[in-house]
């Protein structure tokens, strides 16, 4: 069964949705243009409420180092997510400074994007492939765009991974099977609006994620 983690919580009624639902991973989003951003204090209360089996995963997006130690000092994370453009010299540092495992989120579009993921996968500890956001956008994520998931049939990498990039409960098993992603992750496929999850949503993906592998 691929694990899934859910991305963008912002409500603790979405929390305990993904946990009763089977997800393994929660994303708490620290990214002011984001809908789904959260307020420190926002964030360390559901942080703080979170199954132990919910591993926890701040999303940040070219954080400097205060904004890093800031969260940090008040919000239990289990994992960071750096999704923007951070190189991989600065995965390191970031790696080191927080003494977290991080997961670096790789665009992909065409097939030279693949090889990022060889560099990243260097000195991250775990990749998010996701969907490279069109030019001009706001958002480096969770815009529901998909890439050509063949792009990944049959190749290996470097580090454990997680596919992203306009999964839906409809899809998901079939991007499963394509790409033998061993993990998925969602954020705008199990929402009714821009940051409110369904929990019915939740629930079928995370049971489809599961028939995919």
């Amino acid at each position: 069964m691929a694990q899934v983690k859910i991305c963008g919580l912002t409500r603790p009624e979405d929390l305990t949705a993904a946990a009763q639902a089977g997800a393994r991973y929660a994303g708490l989003v620290f990214f002011p243009k984001s809908p789904r951003h959260l307020s420190i204090d926002s964030a360390a209360a559901l942080a703080g409420n979170a199954p132990d089996l919910l591993a926890r995963v701040g999303l940040f997006v070219d954080p400097d180092d205060a904004a890093l130690d800031a969260v940090l000092a008040q919000v239990a994370l289990d994992m960071i997510q750096l999704h923007g453009s951070e190189t991989p010299a600065r995965v390191s540092e970031i790696r080191a400074r927080t003494r977290l495992p991080v997961m670096k989120a790789v665009g992909i579009a065409a097939p030279p994007d693949l090889d990022a993921l060889w560099d990243y996968g260097l000195v991250a500890d775990l990749l998010l492939v996701d969907a490279k956001p069109a030019p001009g956008a706001t958002l480096p994520g969770g815009n529901g765009l998909a890439f050509d998931w063949r792009l990944l049939a049959g190749r290996r990498l470097l580090r454990p991974w997680m596919l992203a990039g306009g999964l839906t409960p409809d899809n998901v098993a079939e991007a499963v099977r394509l790409t033998g992603a061993p993990m998925v992750d969602v954020s705008s496929g199990v929402e009714s609006a821009p940051g409110i999850k369904d929990a019915g949503r939740i629930r079928r993906f995370v049971a489809a994620a599961g028939a995919g592998a």
